[in-house]
Formats: C-alpha cells, sequence, structure tokens
C-alpha cells in the first residue's frame, strides 16, 4: 500500500500550476491521478501522484521550481486539521513535536526530527518513501512548508541561521533565496533548517493552553486519526538511527519510549517481525545513497548498518542479484 498525503498538497499544485501555464487536470490525468484531489483537500491520496506530478510539471515547462512555488504561497491553515492544535502550542519544539504526533493527518511520508548541537538546533526533515530518490521538488516542498510553521511560530520576519538540501543545486537559486531568505547550501548530508537553539523555546504570544487542548481532542476523534502502526514507527526510527551506526531493538524501543520487549510483542500482533523491517529500511537507504554518486560504496556500507564494505556486498549482491558497484554503473549509466 502507498504512503498517503492529504490532497490539500495536490490542491495547492493546481493553484500553482495555473500561474505557470500548466493545465493541472491535464498534468493530473497524465499521471494517473485522479482528478478529485485537486478539487478536494481532505482525501487522503497516494504521495507518489504528487512526486508524479512535480517531476512531470518541471520536465515539461521551464519552471524548476514549481515545489518552492507551493512552498512560497504556504499558509499555516494548509496543514489541515492539525493547523489549530500547531497555532497555540506555547513554542516551536512543541509544534514540532505535534506536527510529528499527527503527521499521518497530513503526509505520512514526512519525518521531523530536532538535534540540538551546542546553541543551535538542526531541525531535520526527511522523506520516507517507495522511491530510492525521493525527488528534489517534493523534498523543496516540504522543508518549505517547514519554514511556514516555523515563520507562524516565530514572526514573519524571523529568519533561519541556514537552509539545507542533500541534493544538487539547481541551475537557478532565486525563489530559494526568495523564499528563505538566508543561507541556503546543497550537497549536504541532510534536508533541513539550522535555527538558533533558543527560538525552540521562545514563547508563542498566540499560545493557548486550553486551544490547543480542544485541537487535540478533535484530532483523536478525527476520522483518519486512527493509531499510527507500531510498524510504522520503527520504520521511521530506523531510517533516523540506522546511518548514525544504530537500530538495534533496544535503540528503537528507546526511541519509541518503549523496551524492547514490548516492541517485539506489538510487532507480533501486527504480524511482523524487527529483523525484517530493519532489512526493509536497509534496501530502501542503500538504494538512495548508491544512487548518489557522492557516496563511496565503502560509506554506503557504513551508513546502512555494515562495518565491511565485503558484509555489506554479500548481503546487497543477495538482496539484489548484482553487487552494489554493478548496480550503480547500471543505475547511473
Amino acid at each position: 500500500m502507498s504512503t498517503l498525503i492529504r490532497s490539500a498538497l495536490l490542491v495547492k499544485y493546481s493553484e500553482i500550476a495555473r500561474t505557470i501555464g500548466v493545465d493541472p487536470e491535464r498534468m493530473i490525468h497524465h499521471v494517473g491521478a485522479d482528478r478529485s484531489c485537486i478539487v478536494s483537500p481532505d482525501l487522503h491520496v497516494p504521495e507518489p501522484w504528487l512526486a508524479k506530478v512535480l517531476d512531470s510539471t518541471e520536465q515539461s515547462s521551464s519552471c524548476a521550481a514549481v515545489g518552492l512555488l507551493m512552498a512560497e504561497s504556504w499558509r499555516l491553515s494548509d496543514f489541515g486539521p492539525i493547523s489549530l492544535a500547531l497555532q497555540h502550542q506555547p513554542t516551536l519544539r512543541h509544534a514540532l513535536g505535534q506536527l510529528e504526533t499527527y503527521r499521518h493527518l497530513l503526509s505520512e511520508s514526512v519525518f521531523v526530527h530536532v538535534e540540538e548541537v551546542g546553541e543551535t538546533a538542526i531541525v531535520r526533515q526527511q522523506l520516507i518513501t517507495e522511491r530510492p530518490i525521493p525527488g528534489r521538488q517534493p523534498v523543496e516542498l516540504s522543508v518549505g512548508a517547514l519554514l511556514c510553521l516555523m515563520k507562524s511560530m516565530l514572526g514573519g520576519s524571523w529568519k533561519p541561521r541556514s537552509v539545507h538540501f542533500s541534493h544538487s543545486a539547481p541551475a537557478s537559486l532565486h525563489v530559494h533565496h526568495r523564499l528563505f531568505g538566508t543561507r541556503v547550501e546543497f550537497g549536504c548530508d541532510f534536508d533541513g533548517i539550522v535555527v538558533d537553539r533558543r527560538d525552540l523555546d521562545r514563547p508563542n504570544p498566540l499560545g493557548d493552553v486550553n486551544l490547543a487542548r480542544y485541537a487535540r481532542e478533535f484530532l483523536d476523534q478525527h476520522p483518519h486519526g486512527r493509531q499510527v502502526s507500531t510498524a510504522s514507527n520503527v520504520r521511521r526510527a530506523v531510517h533516523m538511527l540506522l546511518p548514525r551506526g544504530q537500530g538495534s531493538i533496544d535503540q528503537v524501543g528507546q526511541q519509541l519510549g518503549m523496551s524492547s520487549r514490548t516492541l517485539q510483542r506489538r510487532l507480533e500482533q501486527e504480524g511482523l517481525e524487527f529483523s525484517s523491517l530493519v532489512n526493509e529500511v536497509r534496501r530502501g537507504l542503500a538504494c538512495r545513497f548508491l544512487g548518489d554518486i557522492r557516496y563511496p560504496v565503502s560509506q554506503v556500507a557504513m551508513l546502512v548498518g555494515f562495518a565491511e564494505v565485503s558484509t555489506f556486498s554479500r548481503w546487497f549482491s543477495a538482496q539484489f542479484g548484482t553487487p552494489p558497484t554493478r548496480w550503480r554503473a547500471e543505475t547511473n549509466h
């Protein structure tokens, strides 16, 4: 089953498409998506629809920044049912926590994680998709929407320290500079936004504890407010931990706030095994990193949890029927 997103993203696309001379209905039909997704914002549709639409729009038009243009017009209300809860959180730190808690109401593919280093905080944003490479347009859109949330909490004139993308720089950075208003770096080891650490805890003047509580109660009763599966949470945790040399069941359990025994029991109730989920994530990450020629095979091996390149090569060959070096050469040919 495909990862789902809220169709408001495609409604937003249809608005921007018309401004750049693209017929959104024709484009939706071209990629095999349903027309209703550009009319009704509260449907939950496959994430690949958005990725295909953005990629096809870039290829068929002279606009290479359609994702950023969507982000530039993003408003807090575009977060849909969770927007009220976000607006009334006491701090940005709390808002980011709520965004992660109710992520399935907007996009099951977006994962946001905060790392605090000295006086700075790195707000990492990762797209978890079935594709080896998520694509530049969806990544830039999601980072831009994240900036919108930050500005809604910290003020419209606020600027981050820097913005980072793992993909290479496009030919023109005009829209990047206009939207982010700060240093934008490419070819990084993460996608996300670097802020002053104190910004995480700056009081939100619009924060209202009671309204935030009412919003959470509403969200918990939302038709799509189902409990996220343990398997989904494990996949997301492994995506984050594996490139750091972690990813054991104890480490994942700690990340999810439960013991390894409880984690194993919950996965068994869903008919899954922890090792199978780790292998699934490892396959996806291996293809993603090998698809980027900036990463030597030795580094890819480490990023997916292997201390030795030879061990990684044997595992990869067993999984994909070809050694990683040959897979890379054939894929990037």
